[in-house]
C-alpha cells in the first residue's frame, strides 16, 4: 500500500466516525449543517476540486462531475426541505470513495504483481578494478568492457562469455525453468540469473540497447497501443457522460412540469432527488476503468509466460487469429543443420567439403555453419576471394584461385552447368569448380520436439488453416509439412515469394479472420510487418525481431503460439464479460432508479458493487499458467 491510498484509508475512516458521531450529536439549523459538512469535506474535497478543474478545462462530463453534482444536490436539496438529513450525500460520497480506493489498490497490487513477474532489470554491474570488483550502474559500462557475474546475481548486459562456465536461469524471460548452459564463446543476454559458476562477459551492447531494456520498454509501453475494445470505452464514455446528464434534467424537469399543466400538481423534491440518484446510479466507473486493466492484466500474465505483446490491439487480434502462416527454418524446424551425405564426381569427400566451407565462409545462413562445422578446421579466410552471393541460388566464390559454385539446381542452371539430381531428402548443395560439376552434399535440418504438437494444438485452439513457406526444395518442403500435419505448404520461395504468398492468404481469408505469420524476426521482417499479425519465434535477445514483430515469443517452443492465442482468448473473454456486466446493471439500476424503485443508496451500493466485481474479474486475466 503506498502513501497516496494510505492517506485516502485514513480520510475514509474519519469521514465514517465522524458521520457516525454526529447521529448522537442534537444539534440543529445551520450549525447541523456545519458539522455535517466536515465529514462530507474529508471525504470529498479531491472529488470537487477535480470537478472543479473539468469545468474550467471544459472537460466537464466526467464521474467527478457526476459525484459532485448529485451530493452537492442532495445537501441543497435537504436544506431545502429543512429536513436536515444530510447523511446520504456524505454516504453517498464515502462509499465511491471506498469503491475508488478498492480500485486503485487492486490496480496497483496487478502492477506490482506484474513488475515482479517482469524482475529482470540488473541493478548494477560488476566490473573489475585494480584486481577487485568494483558495482557500477550499468549504464556507464560500455561496449567491450568485461564484467563478472557471480552466482546469484542477474546478467545486466548482453555479451560473450570471456571465462567460466555456469548455468543460466532464463525463466523471467521465456517463462521456463529449465537452466541453460553457458560457457566460454557463449552468447548471453540480460535478464538471466546467474545460477552456479562465476562468468566473466565482454558486453556486445549498451545497457540501452541490451535485451533486458528493450524488453521492460516494450512491456511498459505496451498500454499506448488500445484496442479496438479501449477505444470503444473512450468514444462511450464521451457520448455516454453527456447522455445521461441531460436525462437527468429531464428527468428533473419534465415530470414536475407535465403535473403542473395538467393540474395534478408537481412533485419537484421527489423528482429532483430521482435525477441526482440517476446521476449517482450512471457513473460509468466500472467500464472505464475494468477495461484497461484487463488488457494491462492480460499482457503481464502474457510477458510472465514468455510472450510479449506489444499492445492490447495486437492481444485483441491475436485473439481472432484463424490462418497461421509458418517460415520452416528455426521455426518448425531446429535449424541446426548437418551434413549427412557427400555424392562426388572424382573429388574426395573431404576436399568437397573443404571447398564448399570456404565458399560459404562469409555467410552466416545456418547451412554455411553446417558446412564449417563439418569441415572441422579453422577457416583461412586468406585463400577466398571475390565472394558473390545470389539470393536464393548460393554463392560462387574463388578458393585457392579456382572459381567455386555452391548452391541448389538453380545456380547450376544460371552457370550452365549440368548436375545429377538427388533423391535424398535434405537440401542439396551443388558444387561446381572451374565450371566442371564436382558432386553435392546432403544437409538436412531437424523438426523441433514440440512443432507437431503445437499444429495439433492450433487447430483445437479454432485455427482453420496452417501453412508452411519455405525456400527449401519441394521434397523436403513436403516431407516435413506430412510429419507435422501442417495444412498446406508452398516451397522453393524467395523472401519476396514469401510476402507475395501472404498476400494471397490475405485476399482469399473470410472478413473477420486474421492472419499470423510466424517466423524467425530477422531474415522474415518483410512477412511479418505484411501480415495481420507478426510472431516473432526463438527471437531471445534478437534485435530484429523485438522491431519487426508484434508479438515476440522468448524462446523457440512453437508450443507458445497456441499458448498466445489462449491468453489472448482469455483476455477479450473478461472484456466482454465486463462490459455486458458493466452496462447492463448499470442500465437496469437507470431504469429503476427512474421508476422510483431505487433510492440513492441502492444507485451507489450497485455502482461500487459492479466495480468491485469488473476489477477482480479482470485481475483473473493476470493468471495464465494453466491456459
Amino acid at each position: 500500500m503506498n502513501k497516496r491510498q494510505k492517506r485516502m484509508l485514513a480520510r475514509i475512516a474519519a469521514s465514517a466516525v465522524l458521520l457516525v458521531a454526529l447521529n448522537f450529536v442534537p444539534v440543529e439549523g445551520w450549525l447541523r449543517f456545519a458539522c455535517y459538512l466536515v465529514p462530507y469535506l474529508v471525504i470529498g474535497y479531491d472529488i470537487l476540486i477535480k470537478a472543479g478543474k473539468g469545468v474550467r478545462n471544459r472537460q466537464i462530463f466526467d464521474e467527478n462531475f457526476l459525484m459532485a453534482v448529485a451530493t452537492i444536490g442532495a445537501i441543497a436539496l435537504a436544506l431545502y426541505e429543512g429536513s436536515g438529513d444530510y447523511t446520504e450525500a456524505i454516504a453517498v460520497m464515502l462509499f465511491y470513495q471506498v469503491g475508488e480506493w478498492f480500485q486503485s489498490y487492486a490496480v496497483g497490487k496487478s502492477r506490482r504483481n506484474i513488475s515482479e513477474l517482469m524482475d529482470i532489470r540488473p541493478d548494477y554491474a560488476n566490473v573489475e578494478t585494480e584486481g577487485r570488483l568494483e558495482q557500477v550502474d550499468p549504464e556507464e559500462v560500455a561496449v567491450g568492457a568485461v564484467i563478472v557475474v557471480q552466482p546469484g546475481e542477474k546478467v545486466p548486459i548482453d555479451g560473450v562469455v570471456t571465462e567460466g562456465s555456469s548455468t543460466l536461469n532464463t525463466a523471467a524471460l521465456t517463462g521456463e525453468s529449465l537452466p541453460r548452459k553457458a560457457g566460454v564463446g557463449d552468447e548471453v543476454i540480460s535478464g538471466c540469473v546467474n545460477m552456479t559458476g562465476v562468468l566473466k562477459i565482454r558486453t556486445t551492447k549498451e545497457f540501452g540497447e541490451s535485451t533486458v531494456s528493450k524488453i521492460l520498454d516494450l512491456v511498459e509501453n505496451a498500454s499506448s497501443r488500445k484496442s479496438r475494445s479501449e477505444n470503444f470505452i473512450s468514444r462511450f464514455a464521451r457520448i455516454y457522460t453527456p447522455a445521461v446528464c441531460a436525462a437527468a434534467l429531464v428527468l428533473a424537469v419534465v415530470p414536475p412540469v407535465i403535473g403542473l399543466l395538467s393540474g395534478a400538481g408537481g412533485s419537484w423534491e421527489t423528482w429532483v432527488y430521482r435525477a441526482l440518484t440517476f446521476l449517482v446510479a450512471s457513473c460509468p466507473c466500472a467500464l472505464v476503468i475494468s477495461i484497461p486493466l484487463s488488457f494491462f492484466a492480460g499482457i503481464g500474465g502474457a510477458s510472465k509466460a514468455g510472450i510479449l505483446v506489444k499492445g492490447s490491439n495486437y492481444l485483441e487480434t491475436l485473439s481472432r487469429t484463424k490462418i497461421v502462416v509458418f517460415d520452416k527454418t528455426g521455426t518448425l524446424t531446429q535449424g541446426v543443420f548437418e551434413v549427412n551425405g557427400i555424392h562426388h564426381n572424382e573429388m574426395e569427400d573431404a576436399r568437397l567439403v573443404e571447398y564448399a566451407a570456404l565458399a560459404e565462409s562469409a555467410s552466416s545462413h545456418p547451412i554455411s555453419k553446417s558446412l564449417q562445422k563439418a569441415y572441422g578446421k579453422e577457416i583461412n579466410r586468406s585463400r577466398v576471394t571475390d565472394i558473390r552471393e545470389i539470393s536464393g541460388n548460393g554463392v560462387i566464390a574463388k578458393v585457392d584461385g579456382h572459381e567455386v559454385a555452391a548452391g541448389n539446381d538453380k545456380l547450376m542452371d544460371r552457370l550452365g552447368v549440368s548436375y545429377i539430381s538427388c533423391h535424398s531428402v535434405g537440401t542439396i548443395i551443388h558444387m561446381a569448380i572451374d565450371g566442371a560439376y564436382a558432386g553435392h552434399i546432403v544437409i538436412s535440418d531437424v523438426v523441433k520436439p514440440h512443432a507437431k504438437q503445437a499444429i495439433q494444438a492450433l487447430k483445437a485452439a479454432g485455427v482453420q488453416k496452417t501453412v508452411m513457406l519455405t525456400g527449401d526444395a519441394k521434397a523436403v518442403a513436403d516431407q516435413v509439412a506430412g510429419e507435422l500435419g501442417v495444412d498446406q505448404v508452398y516451397s522453393q520461395l524467395l523472401p519476396a515469394d514469401k510476402v507475395e504468398k501472404v498476400e494471397e492468404l490475405l485476399r482469399g481469408k473470410p472478413e473477420k479472420a486474421r492472419l499470423a505469420f510466424v517466423g524467425d524476426g530477422i531474415n522474415d521482417a518483410p512477412v511479418l510487418g505484411r501480415a495481420d499479425i507478426g510472431i516473432a519465434m526463438g527471437a531471445m535477445g534478437s534485435d530484429a525481431a523485438i522491431e519487426a514483430a508484434d508479438v515476440v515469443l522468448m524462446d523457440d517452443d512453437p508450443l507458445k503460439i497456441p499458448k498466445a492465442i489462449r491468453i489472448s482468448r482469455k483476455c477479450l473473454g473478461i472484456v466482454y464479460e465486463n462490459i455486458v456486466l458493466a452496462i447492463g446493471v448499470k442500465l437496469a439500476c437507470l431504469v429503476l432508479v427512474a421508476l422510483g424503485f431505487a433510492n440513492m443508496w441502492l444507485a451507489i451500493f450497485a455502482d461500487v458493487g459492479v466495480m468491485i466485481l469488473a476489477v477482480l474479474n479482470a485481475i483473473r486475466a493476470l493468471f495464465v499458467q494453466k491456459l
